[in-house]
Formats: structure tokens, C-alpha cells, sequence
């Protein structure tokens, strides 16, 4: 549980009371002050913790910020099987490229500035925005009054055994999420996914998107449409460094966000807190 929740504070009154040792978990990534008593909770437990482990770089900057300064491990629970998620057997055709925003279609998302960058585009390309929500009848005129009705579809949820043979009829995947008051991007899965099945990828900076994607794919400022259209070109343009992004996402997924990965630095956790 959070830091500021009874929950939390009650399990730590009882490992006090029986020498036990506690952890608890964050996803938390902005800033947020709360009224008492929950402040107070928060204050005790940040003291009183043996360890944290926390989702996100960010999480654990802002709980260090607050003042926790016990040992802390990220690890988001967001392991994928590479073997279910994997690259097609075959290389990807080289005709239309095909693009893939994958998601809740909300204004937290920046689905609009992908919207954008796609009307100034040149070359052969399809979009799929693959999912729903408020925002798709304002995404859906937006796409009409840029005339690319004929290059954008709107594709409702697939059923999640579907998603790695969808993501492999794809070439790029991009999240271009904005951060809002309340809320910035806490992870983002997608990436993970279409990262191990060998595609590539393009982020904005809102939250946690560069500290998943790293070297492995493109970043661009959060709001800034037009560079993310200079990053969509590049891709488009040349076939051999989609490949070689590909290829770079599928290693860094090996390397920091497979299942076994996410288990293995865990118990790894909990081997570092018994005696």
C-alpha cells in the first residue's frame, strides 16, 4: 500500500509490535500534499519502513524528496512474457508503414498532437488508434478536418491474447501522453509490449516514457507536435533504422522488463531484508 494509507501504518504498528520487518509499494508520481491525520501516517511510515519499492524513478524521487531515506528499489509490475510477445517470424513488409497509437482515447493522452503530426507527413503510412474513450468524436473530426480519413482508422479493443499479433503487423508505436494537474504517466505497458515484439517506438517526455524507453526508441517533448512528426519522418523514411530500433527495444525488454526480470529483482528485495 501507499505510504499515506492506514493500511500501511496499521501494518506497521503490528511488525513493530512483533520485530518484523515491512515494505510498502508506490505507483505515486507527482507531487501531492494531504490534510491530517493522513500526512501524519505518511510521516510515520516514511520513518518507519524497512523498505520501499516503487514503480517509477520518478515515485522514488518524490518519496525521497519527502523524506524517506531507507533503501529503495524500482521495479514496475509490469513484466512481459517475451516469448508470447515476440518479433514476427518474418521481416516486415516494406510497403505502407504502419503506425499505432494503443490506449484509452483521453486528453491526458495526446492523441491530438499525434493527430497533427500525422497531417504534416509525407510517404506511404497508415494509423490504427487502437482503443475508446471520451475523446474519440473529437479525435474523429480532427481526423476529417485534416482529410485523413482515408489514412486513419479507429479500431475499438482487441482482446489482450490478440495483442502480440497485432503489434507485429505494426512498424512504430507511439505514446504521446501530456501531463495534466493530477496526473502524468505513470509507466506506459504498451511500450514494453510493442518494444518486445521488435517494434519501434516513439514517446513524448511526460512522466515515466524516457525512463522506459531509453536508447531504445525516440523521445520528444511533451505538446510538441511538430517534432514528433520530425521523429515519425525519420522512421518512415528509412526502413534499416526502424529495424535497428526494433531490435534495440526487444534488448532492452530482455534486459530490464521481462516477467522474470520483475520476479528476480523482487526476491531479490526480500533476500535483502531477512537476515
Amino acid at each position: 500500500e501507499e505510504p499515506y494509507n492506514f493500511a500501511t501504518y496499521h501494518a506497521n504498528i503490528l511488525a513493530r509490535r512483533d520485530h518484523a520487518k515491512t515494505l510498502w509499494f508506490s505507483w505515486q508520481n507527482l507531487e501531492r500534499r494531504y490534510p491530517p491525520p493522513f500526512s501524519w501516517i505518511e510521516r510515520f511510515n516514511l520513518r518507519h519502513t524497512d523498505y520501499a519499492v516503487v514503480g517509477s524513478q520518478t515515485s522514488g524521487q518524490i518519496w525521497q524528496d519527502k523524506g524517506y531515506k531507507g533503501p529503495l528499489a524500482v521495479i514496475p509490475q509490469f513484466g512481459v512474457d517475451p516469448v508470447i510477445f515476440s518479433p514476427p517470424e518474418n521481416p516486415r513488409p516494406t510497403g505502407t508503414v504502419q503506425i499505432v497509437y494503443a490506449g484509452r482515447l483521453v486528453a491526458e493522452k495526446g492523441v491530438d498532437l499525434l493527430v497533427h503530426a500525422l497531417a504534416k507527413l509525407n510517404g506511404t503510412w497508415h494509423a490504427t488508434f487502437l482503443g475508446n474513450g471520451p475523446a474519440e468524436k473529437e479525435l474523429s473530426e480532427l481526423v476529417h478536418t485534416f482529410n485523413l480519413d482515408d489514412y486513419v482508422t479507429f479500431k475499438a479493443h482487441i482482446p489482450s491474447s490478440d495483442m502480440p499479433d497485432f503489434y507485429r503487423k505494426m512498424d512504430i508505436l507511439v505514446l504521446p501522453s501530456r501531463t495534466l494537474p493530477n496526473w502524468t504517466e505513470q509507466f506506459g505497458r504498451v511500450l514494453v509490449e510493442a518494444m518486445a515484439c521488435g517494434v519501434c517506438v516513439i514517446g513524448s517526455d511526460a512522466g515515466e516514457i524516457p525512463h522506459v524507453i531509453g536508447d531504445a526508441g525516440l523521445v520528444f517533448p511533451e505538446n510538441n507536435p511538430e517534432l514528433l512528426r520530425i521523429h515519425l519522418q525519420e522512421f518512415i523514411n528509412n526502413a534499416e533504422r526502424r529495424e535497428i530500433f526494433g531490435q534495440l527495444g526487444r534488448q532492452r525488454v530482455m534486459k530490464r522488463f521481462t516477467q522474470t526480470h520483475i520476479a528476480q529483482a523482487t526476491l531479490e528485495v526480500y533476500q535483502e531484508m531477512l537476515p
